[in-house]
């Protein structure tokens, strides 16, 4: 039996053992805490290298996006498919859709391509005076007989001619001494009191706003010819010539809304600030932009200045319009889309070019989007000349299966990539839009894409590359109308400035009712440079 000695060292020696039992299970708890908090930080680690190496990903392709845009070609065809190309049965499901585009990738062209012959020089055009030369040949012709000539015709030119036009009008009195002089009348003058005739005020606007020559550097060829012209005077001529067009320009755009059809795009134009502006800095600038708005069934855009890009603008200068309405995927036009009166379109090159962005990206999916929307384009482009009716008969026969397919097909890939990467967004863009895309299929007068209102604003970015800037708004304003007659002009194959000079001769003069024939479209042109 135990002595009480031994019991007290047992005792002991349990409690040491629990008490270092305890030590250990703390220890281990402590050690399991540190190992949680450290996989925790590793886990958090991890994540941060995953988003940043998405981050570097992103800025990968968007920098090659950029190298793209700045070093390779500036064009939106995508030409990885070869004329001649099968078409795609689009009845299969998505792995034979991309088994034909793998297909269309090999198809390659004829090797042997017939050269076209030379179509020779161009004819020279037959509405230019001719100035002859008749050169005869040197030494004794007495004993020689004339048989015809050798011709060599070469286009040729003068500098601007500058001259006075001294405007004589003869003064009669009565030989009696009994009653009233009589004087012929005055021409019609552009501007009344002004030294400049109208051909002279004609040559400036079309200079700044056609052929993109700011007024300065026509001040510099006044002064090679030695005619002293300041630069507010013939700021001035510029100025209140085209204050006369606005009535024409505010007839033109109450017809435009009634058009029932419209494409619609902005761009930007620098605007310096008014003399009176509050806390107004030296040479300070605002953003403007020009909205244009395109009639692309009469081929007539109209510019409009407004002090910025607020979607409030188009909506409330559209606030009578009715139809069809084609926009870009800016947000602005929602507000305007949702109108119960207008049916909203959107444009399938902008589509086109996200997943050209996507290339970079993904390019096997992108190239497949591609495709789909090259065989839409193709099909297009046998449509141009056909009446609507045809037009429409022949997308929903040829074109509907297609579409059909690309949003079967982009339905499908939105559950396989990531939606900030390049392919995602293109694959949201245009899922987003999938009813406006489709709407052109049903009416043969609308267009697949906004591109008519994009090439009416070209002129813009080149012109505010050579001027910079706008005045203040009212020059902003005045130059929107500019642009508008000039892009009609130009539309319709008018001489903008045989147009131009006529209109400010006779717009004083026409009847209200009759503005209609002062219209670009309209305009009776005998020799009409092509």
């Amino acid at each position: 039996m135990l002595s009480e000695r031994d019991l007290r060292v047992i005792l002991e020696e349990n409690i040491k053992l629990k008490k270092l039992v305890q030590k250990q299970e703390i220890a281990l708890s402590e050690s399991a805490a540190f190992i949680a908090k450290k996989d925790s930080e590793i886990l958090e680690k991890d994540s941060e290298i995953l988003e940043k190496d998405s981050e570097i990903l992103q800025k990968e392709q968007r920098i090659a996006l950029l190298e793209r845009m700045i070093f390779g070609q500036k064009r939106e065809r995508f030409t990885n498919s070869p004329e001649g190309q099968l078409c795609i049965p689009f009845e299969v499901d998505t792995k034979e859709i991309e088994q034909v585009v793998e297909l269309l990738k090999k198809v390659k062209p004829a090797t042997s391509v017939p050269k076209k012959s030379h179509p020779g020089r161009e004819a020279l055009p037959t509405h230019l005076e001719v100035k002859e030369t008749i050169i005869e040949p040197a030494g004794d012709l007495s004993d020689m007989v004339y048989v015809g000539d050798e011709i060599t015709e070469e286009l040729e030119m003068e500098p601007a001619k500058y001259y006075i036009h001294r405007i004589i009008r003869r003064k009669y009195a009565p030989k009696s001494g009994q009653g009233a002089f009589i004087i012929g009348n005055l021409p019609n003058r552009v501007l009344d009191k002004a030294i400049a005739g109208a051909g002279l005020i004609t040559q400036a606007i079309i200079d700044k706003y056609v052929d993109h020559i700011p007024i300065y550097r026509q001040l510099q060829r006044f002064a090679r010819e030695g005619i002293p012209i300041k630069e507010p005077t013939i700021h001035h001529w510029v100025q209140r010539s085209i204050d006369k067009l606005e009535i024409l320009y505010d007839y033109l755009w109450e017809r435009q809304v009634r058009c029932g059809y419209l494409q619609v795009d902005e761009t930007t134009i620098k605007v310096l600030e008014s003399e009176g502006a509050a806390n107004r800095k030296k040479n300070a600038a605002h953003l403007g932009y020009y909205w244009v708005y395109n009639d692309p069934v009469g081929n007539i855009p109209v510019f409009k200045y407004e002090k910025g890009r607020s979607g409030d603008f188009p909506t409330q200068q559209l606030k009578d319009f009715k139809g069809f309405l084609q926009t870009d995927g800016y947000a602005g036009y929602n507000k305007l889309a949702k109108k119960d009166d207008i049916a909203h379109l959107s444009c399938w090159a902008h589509v086109r070019r996200e997943f050209d962005k996507a290339l970079l990206n993904d390019k096997a999916k992108a190239e497949i989007a591609l495709t789909l929307i090259q065989q839409l384009y193709k099909i297009e482009s046998k449509l141009i000349e056909s009446d609507p009716d045809l037009r429409k008969n022949e997308r929903l026969e040829k074109a509907l299966p297609i579409v059909n397919a690309f949003f079967k097909w982009v339905a499908q890939q939105k559950q396989q990539v990531l939606p900030k990467s390049q392919i995602g967004k293109a694959i949201n863009y245009a899922i987003e839009r999938y009813e406006s895309l489709m709407a052109y299929l049903y009416n043969g007068k609308l267009h697949i894409d906004n591109n008519a209102v994009e090439n009416s604003i070209r002129p813009v970015a080149i012109g505010r590359k050579n001027y910079l800037f706008a005045h203040n708004a009212k020059s902003a304003q005045n130059a929107a109308m500019i642009y508008t007659f000039i892009g009609i002009c130009k539309k319709h194959n008018i001489n903008p400035y045989q147009w131009l000079k006529q209109t400010l001769l006779k717009i004083e003069d026409t009847n209200i009712q009759k503005l209609d024939q002062l219209l670009p479209q309209n305009f009776k042109q005998v020799d009409v440079v092509a």
